[in-house]
């Protein structure tokens, strides 16, 4: 039986072309700088984004991680969504590791942060403060898309009070799809922007960190004394010149394939879930307190999904629209439809 994963795009394995390409990429060391494969990648995707450079990394904890060091100091603070990734979702990592200060605000219903609250929490120049040096933000958040106009005033905003304004675009390309427009400019307000290959892309591994060339050098200073430097690589950025290549525009199936699913869920009465809100590759639903045997029922059909009251459930490019439609089912046999 083929497992239909609905707990998130990250579960995507490689296609038998992408691992093709991994075999057959030519290889080299690059932490002197000597991986073709590497150097591509980075010099694509910066391309892609409007950058100047790019760096390739283990992962979008490790991208913006890398993002926050190099534009803030000890002692800075940086302005983010209470249930961002790079807030609530990576360890800490930029306290802990950069003595770098989060100003955490609720997000708006739409995926935005309200910019007049944003403009009141940014610290006034006063020793008794944190200097509040970045604005952060992702896009798509829980699945839905910043507009081009929110991002230019927010980007007004940043510049109006000398902020840096960096990106996590763990899932970018979907915001890209679904605006139908091309990534770089729906990143083009941003200094900095880390790009997952890893989600709705299928690469198996990595992310990469665009921005000014200066900063990039920076950051490839920290990666390195983060333990990120690499060395064959190439057969790691291989599977994200692939996917680059040949999984964006497919995205658009991932879309239609997660309105198809809550559509297909809406008339259950026991599920909440509104079909309306679906904008790219998430769905969220409330399911009550019979998730564990919803779940376990599920399992028993080859479909896995989060043990959750609140439950997302995600499409991706190993769950195709035969697979929703044998979801679909299984959820309707749960409640005896």
């Amino acid at each position: 039986m083929s497992v239909i994963d609905l707990r998130s795009d990250t579960v995507t394995c490689p296609t038998p072309e992408m691992k093709t390409a991994m075999m057959n990429a030519p290889v080299g060391d690059d932490v002197y700088g000597e991986d073709p494969t590497i150097n591509f990648l980075e010099e694509k995707t910066a391309k892609l984004t409007g950058k100047e450079a790019g760096l390739f990394c283990s992962s979008g904890t490790q991208s913006n991680l890398l993002a926050l060091l190099t534009h803030c100091g000890r002692g800075d603070e940086y302005i983010v969504g209470q249930t961002a990734h790079t807030y609530r979702y990576e360890a800490g990592g930029a306290a802990v590791l950069g003595s770098i200060q989060p100003q955490p605000l609720d997000f708006e219903p739409d995926g935005s942060l309200d910019l007049d609250k944003v403009a009141r929490f940014i610290k006034p120049d006063d020793y008794h403060f944190a200097r509040t040096r970045l604005l952060c933000l992702e896009n798509t958040t829980g699945g839905k898309v910043l507009s081009m106009e929110y991002l230019k005033a927010a980007h007004a905003l940043a510049a109006s009070h000398d902020l840096g304004f960096h990106l996590d675009g763990a899932r970018v390309f979907n915001a890209a799809v679904k605006l139908g427009m091309e990534v770089r400019e729906v990143v083009r307000h941003f200094d900095t922007v880390s790009c997952c290959l890893s989600k709705g892309l299928g690469a198996p591994v990595g992310s990469v960190l665009c921005g000014p060339e200066a900063f990039i050098g920076q950051a490839r200073r920290w990666r390195k004394m983060l333990g990120g430097g690499m060395r064959q690589a190439g057969i790691l950025a291989a599977a994200g010149i692939y996917a680059l290549d040949n999984h964006v525009d497919r995205l658009a199936e991932d879309h239609a394939n997660a309105l198809r699913l809550a559509e297909g869920l809406a008339d259950i009465k026991e599920i909440n879930v509104n079909p309306d809100r679906v904008q790219t590759n998430m769905l969220f639903a409330e399911i009550g307190k019979k998730i564990d045997a919803l779940a376990g029922h599920l399992e028993a059909e080859g479909i896995i999904i989060d043990r959750a009251e609140h439950l997302r459930l995600v499409t991706h490019l190993d769950v195709d629209a035969e697979g929703i439609e044998k979801t679909i089912r299984g959820f309707r046999s749960f409640y005896g439809k």
